[in-house]
């Protein structure tokens, strides 16, 4: 898409990233180094508003603010609060709990809970530091990771009852991981509550029978919703973008292209969430202990159970069939 140099310039890479235990112990752990010569690029951490100004930016002919009430799959029209347009192509993105997904597909029972609740919040560096990490605990899970602009980015999981009402989350965050270690305590002592956001964590156990129907495609979340757990929600709604715009005129080829590789991806995301669920402290040791041991007999072992994931190249469409594209 050529912008890679943009957001390698606005992103803070990543040195190295581990998963740890509450007291600060790495299990595992690999470097940027090692992904650089695994994939032939490395890991950036930037914020979604800066990457979608970036592809915001490079489009013409934008309209935003508009309403969409209705969808005719068959038609190709889209009810707008602004009249009906006509389109040869319907790109729905809108999101996990997707209106159009449930016009297309009313009998599909749709995302459902994964049993965890998840805090997000970007609070300031203050001069810490901060390494890329996700702690692993008795059915918590927390990750820090240090962004541009003196930022930090830090997000939480617990176990909860969907639907739970806090009064104040930076006390119940406090109160489940003001033990771990740093910079954990430091950072959540310095947040305003007013600026966490929580929210219950949904995932399709049941996939789509298929990622269209008529001339409507659908992308991201509202195509195969699934945990943070693997970070690859945004992900894989951009290669669906990237497919999608390759197979515009032939909607079943998007579908088979993408369907079997998302529903795979939301199935691995839920292991590694049920993983991070564990509560039974002699189950905590046992994933803990294998974990460190993998660890240490595959020094890439962070990577490499990443490959099928990370190591996806898009196929890009020529007159002669298909022919490989570059990775992503």
């Amino acid at each position: 898409m050529g912008l890679g140099d943009e957001v390698r310039k606005l992103s803070r890479l990543r040195g190295t990233a581990a998963i740890r235990v509450p007291d600060g112990r790495a299990l595992t752990r690999t470097t940027e180094d090692r992904a650089l010569a695994r994939y032939g690029d490395s890991f950036v951490i930037t914020l979604r508003a800066t990457l979608t100004e970036l592809l915001v930016d490079r489009l013409d002919g934008i309209e935003l603010g508009v309403t969409v009430h209705a969808v005719d799959h068959e038609a190709g029209v889209v009810t707008t609060d602004a009249g009906e347009i006509e389109a040869d192509l319907i790109v729905a993105a809108d999101g996990i709990h997707s209106r159009t997904r449930e016009t297309l597909f009313p009998g599909h029972p749709g995302p459902v809970y994964a049993g965890v609740t998840a805090w997000r919040a970007l609070l300031p560096r203050r001069g810490l530091r901060v390494d890329s990490a996700e702690t692993w605990g008795r059915g918590l899970v927390c990750g820090v990771h240090a962004v541009a602009d003196d930022l930090v980015y830090l997000y939480a999981t617990d176990l909860s009852p969907a639907g739970a009402v806090h009064a104040d989350e930076r006390a119940e965050l406090l109160r489940r991981f003001g033990g771990w270690h740093e910079p954990i305590p430091t950072l959540l002592e310095a947040a305003d509550n007013a600026r966490i956001l929580r929210n219950d964590v949904y995932h399709l156990r049941t996939p789509l029978p298929a990622m269209h129907r008529g001339r409507v495609a659908l992308v991201g979340d509202a195509a195969h919703p699934m945990t943070p757990n693997l970070g690859q929600g945004a992900c894989q709604a951009i290669e669906d973008g990237i497919v999608v715009a390759a197979t515009a005129d032939d909607l079943p080829a998007y579908t088979a292209a993408r369907l079997e590789r998302t529903t795979s991806i939301v199935r691995k995301s839920m292991r590694i969430c049920r993983l991070t669920k564990a509560r039974h402290p002699l189950a905590v040791r046992l994933r803990d202990a294998g974990m460190a041991a993998a660890g240490r007999l595959s020094p890439d072992l962070m990577l490499r159970s990443m490959d099928a994931v990370l190591g996806w190249t898009p196929q890009e469409r020529a007159s002669n069939g298909q022919g490989p594209g570059a990775r992503v």
